[in-house]
């Protein structure tokens, strides 16, 4: 007892389906119920809505040693540290280099390592390789739009003006 009404759709067939439920402890028994099955952007074939189509693609989760290193706490307090010695602000905008459209940027800022992880496993927590920046400088520094030398040179200059007792007594 089912009937099956097709109406065309922009991206293939999607299917109208409606039949009677006849089976015992269901909230559904003795009703018409309506299920909709719909052409898979995967595979081409109708499933229902509710089904997980097999050809779907796997998201893969990074599992590296990068990965698990930036979910740990000392990398979490190291990342704090460096913000508060440079004061939550962004250091290329500061300098207004490099496009700056803020010269006081604090809005999603981040710790830049100037020598890349994947490089340098052993500096990975020294302040002389990190740097506080905002997402588009960040995203340019890893492009290498912004020189690694310059970089350096901001980095040390930050050293240079933070006060004894704002840096880090562990490494």
């Amino acid at each position: 007892m089912a009937s099956i009404l097709p109406t065309k759709r922009a991206f293939g067939y999607e299917v109208k389906r409606f039949y009677f439920c006849l089976k015992n402890n269901s909230k559904k028994e003795g009703k018409w119920v309506k299920e909709m099955l719909k052409s898979c952007k995967y595979c081409g074939r109708i499933h229902d809505e509710k089904t997980v189509c097999p050809m779907k693609p796997q998201r893969k989760k990074k599992s590296g040693a990068i990965e698990k290193f930036r979910s740990s706490w000392v990398w979490k307090g190291k990342r704090e540290e460096i913000k508060r010695r440079d004061n939550y602000i962004c250091q290329i905008c500061i300098r207004n280099l490099y496009d700056t459209e803020r010269i006081i940027n604090h809005k999603d800022t981040s710790v830049h390592h100037a020598i890349p992880m994947e490089e340098d496993s052993n500096r990975w927590l020294d302040d002389d390789n990190l740097l506080t920046v905002c997402s588009m400088h960040h995203s340019m520094a890893e492009r290498g739009e912004i020189p690694r030398s310059e970089i350096l040179e901001i980095i040390q200059e930050q050293q240079t003006k933070t006060p004894p007792d704002r840096q880090c007594l562990i490494k």
